[in-house]
Parts: structure tokens; C-alpha cells; sequence
């Protein structure tokens, strides 16, 4: 009896040192993430909202019981857009234990491919660059790539205009991130797409683009295709505007109709443009708050729960945040659903078969989200979006740009 009494003791004083532990005698699993972003310096106008809406989200998830008693721990920190420290960060996170990880850059993604296959763990990152994808087996691309996306405004381009083979200016960043499009633009181009690349500029850090306007006219440019982050943007277009040369409507003779990849659009640009944003067309994967529905209603409400203002909360880098954050935590829940512990490998294996009849539709930020061994770009079709009385408003249907699979 009385070495029972010892055992029962014994026992129980085991479950209330759990508990001491844990704070709670049935707590869960915590599963970590990370992502490392610029949410300050060079292109923290996206990288902010960005990061807000990862953790706004995961949030979310552990408040609502999204995995019952388990949870998401994402670490969020700030690189300032330099791949040295990114790397740092994610040499940290990887001791931290990590089962998933989300970068930012165009130029950390590309510098960190070796370390991401050696260390096999899936990389959801914010950078679409296609050139991530060459030679790596564990970047998986959330929405359609930049390629995609400025091949996707080429096309409309070329089936929209009339008289004629259009001309085109490209206004790109002056780094990775903006070249990378450029090639694949021009193997469409090669393929058999009825436009003509005029010039290519890399924009600096001019605040007035008067002489770079007047040269383009000069050269017959009758369309801008942007490629780099709302800021050069909004500049280029405010003096357009003040030089008389915006178009009113698409493809107006003589004037510019400018158009635009995902980090150069958006409610974010209306915000620095103004009025002179009227007539952009813009296009990426992403629902975006001036759209009513129900997945804009969602993207509203978690922004509201946890004290956004309303410029962050319509920002579409906000949107694109929620999304990344949740296609790492629904991997999660497959992985548990399917009786798999929670590991960089089975994360992998979850998202690999995310595709056909499994694929991922949270509805609230984007289409049908699919991955497979041969395809790692998440969202295939894209939609094009027009600034119209202030706001971005859906300009037809979703669609997938066909010059896409004739240049692979």
C-alpha cells in the first residue's frame, strides 16, 4: 500500500511539473516558422505590410484554435533588404528548429537556393522572380512569377492595340528583381508576340522624369510595362500626368497608357499617385480590398482585430502576407490530418501534393493554390485590375497567359 501511495505521488507530481511547464496539463505541439523581410530600408513600404499581415494571421490561427491545441510560432524579423543579414537570420531560425521558412528578396532568394536544398525545407518566398526556380528543388512560388505577370500585360497589350505592331517601354528596378522578366519577355517576344520592346529603363533615384518621358514619346512609346515598387512609380506617372501625356483611356494615340507587375500596383499606389494613378493597369494574384466579397470582408476583419489603420489594411503586400502565411499553416494541418509529425520533410511532401482535387483554396486571398514536382509556382491564373475613380477595380476575367508555356 504504501509503495503504492509512492507511486500515485510520484505520478502526480510528474503531471503538475508538466503542467508547471507547459501552463496547461493537455497543451499541444508549437510549430515554428520564420520569415526574414525588409521591413525597413529599400522596398519596406511592401516589406512592412508584408510582415503584418504573416503575423496578423498567425495570430489569428493560435487565437482561433485553427489547429486546436497545437500552435505557430513564426519569427518575424527585419533584414533591411541586405542578404547578409538575411542569411544570418535564417542560420538562426534553422537552430531555432524551423519546419518552414518564408523569405523576402529577389537577391537573398537567389544568394540562399544551396543552403535551402542542403537544408531541405520548403521556402515560400515574396519574391516571384522565375530564376528562382532554375536549379532548386525546395522554392515554391506563392502567385504566378514577375515573368508570367509581365507576359500576362504584354499579351493584353498586343490584343488591345490597333494599327499596327505596338511599342513598348519597360520601366524596371535596377537590380534582379526587375531584370529577371526582361529575358522571358523577350523570348515571348521571339515566340511569336505581336509587340516591340522600344527601351528598357532602370529607373534611378531621379525625382523628376521629364527628360526620360520626352526621349520615349520622341521614339513612337505608346505603353509603359512597370516592373519594380509603387515609389519610381508613382513618380514616373505624377509627371506624366504633368506633362499632359497620360492616356485617358487604353492605348489613346499619342498619349502613354501605363501598366504594371504586382509590387508596383495597388491601393498602395493610388495612395502616393493620386489621381495621376487613374487608367493603371495592374496585375498579380491577389484579391484585393477594393473588390467586395468574401474574402475581402475576411482580409478587413483580421486587420480590424488587430489594430491595423485602414492603409495598411487595403494594402495588397498586407494580402499577400495573410496568403503566404496561410499556405504554411494549411501544410501543417494536412500534415497532422494525414497522421504525419510535423517536419521539414513531411511540410515538403504536403505541399508537393497540393494539386488536382487536393489543391488549396482559402478563398479570403487568392485562387486555387497547386504544387506539384514539376510545378512550383502556387496560383496560375492571374487578374487584371484598372484604376478607375480612385480604386483598382477587376478589368475581365482571371486568366492564365498562354506565350507562358511556349517560352519553357
Amino acid at each position: 500500500m504504501r509503495n503504492r501511495r509512492v507511486i500515485i505521488a510520484t505520478i502526480v507530481g510528474a503531471v503538475f511539473a508538466c503542467v508547471a511547464m507547459t501552463g496547461s496539463a493537455f497543451a499541444g505541439n508549437t510549430y515554428k516558422l520564420a520569415i526574414s523581410l525588409a521591413i525597413t530600408g529599400p522596398t519596406s513600404d511592401a516589406g512592412n505590410p508584408y510582415s503584418k499581415g504573416v503575423g496578423d494571421y498567425v495570430k489569428y490561427v493560435n487565437d482561433n484554435k485553427i489547429l486546436g491545441d497545437d500552435k505557430v510560432d513564426c519569427m518575424i524579423r527585419d533584414d533591411a533588404y541586405k542578404t547578409d543579414v538575411t542569411k544570418r537570420n535564417f542560420e538562426e531560425f534553422l537552430d531555432e528548429g524551423i519546419v518552414l521558412y518564408m523569405n523576402y528578396s529577389t537577391g537573398s532568394t537567389l544568394a540562399l537556393k544551396k543552403d535551402f536544398d542542403e537544408e531541405k525545407i520548403a521556402v515560400l518566398p515574396a519574391s516571384y522572380h522565375a530564376g528562382n526556380l532554375l536549379d532548386s528543388n525546395y522554392i515554391l512560388l506563392p502567385i504566378p512569377s514577375y515573368s508570367s505577370q509581365v507576359i500576362g500585360l504584354a499579351e493584353y497589350v498586343a490584343n488591345n492595340h490597333k494599327d499596327g505592331k505596338a511599342k513598348v517601354a519597360m520601366f524596371i528596378h535596377p537590380s534582379a528583381f526587375g531584370r529577371g522578366p526582361v529575358e522571358d519577355l523577350e523570348k515571348a517576344i521571339a515566340a511569336g508576340l505581336n509587340i516591340e520592346i522600344v527601351e528598357v529603363v532602370e529607373h534611378g533615384k531621379d525625382l523628376d522624369n521629364t527628360a526620360m518621358i520626352k526621349r520615349l514619346q520622341s521614339k513612337g512609346v505608346q505603353y509603359v510595362v512597370c516592373h519594380t515598387v509603387q515609389s519610381p512609380v508613382a513618380t514616373f506617372i505624377k509627371d506624366a500626368k504633368r506633362l499632359g501625356v497620360s492616356a485617358s483611356n487604353f492605348g489613346e494615340a499619342g498619349k502613354m497608357t501605363f501598366l504594371g507587375a504586382h509590387y508596383t500596383g495597388g491601393n498602395d499606389l493610388i495612395a502616393l499617385a493620386g489621381d495621376a494613378a487613374e487608367n493603371f493597369f495592374w496585375t498579380t494574384g491577389f484579391m484585393l480590398t477594393s473588390v467586395p466579397g468574401e474574402g475581402t470582408d475576411f482580409q478587413l476583419k483580421l486587420a480590424k482585430t488587430y489594430g491595423r489603420d485602414d492603409k495598411l489594411a487595403n494594402s495588397h503586400n498586407y494580402t499577400s502576407g495573410i496568403m503566404v502565411a496561410q499556405v504554411a499553416v494549411e501544410t501543417i494541418r494536412r500534415a497532422l490530418a494525414n497522421g504525419k509529425a510535423v517536419t521539414k520533410a513531411s511540410l515538403y511532401e504536403e505541399l508537393l501534393a497540393m494539386n488536382g482535387d487536393n489543391s488549396y483554396d482559402p478563398k479570403t486571398t487568392t485562387g486555387p493554390v497547386t504544387f506539384s514536382k514539376t510545378d512550383h509556382e502556387g496560383v496560375d491564373k492571374l487578374q487584371l485590375y484598372r484604376a478607375s475613380g480612385g480604386v483598382f477595380k477587376g478589368e475581365g476575367a482571371a486568366f492564365v497567359p498562354e506565350y507562358v508555356s511556349k517560352i519553357k
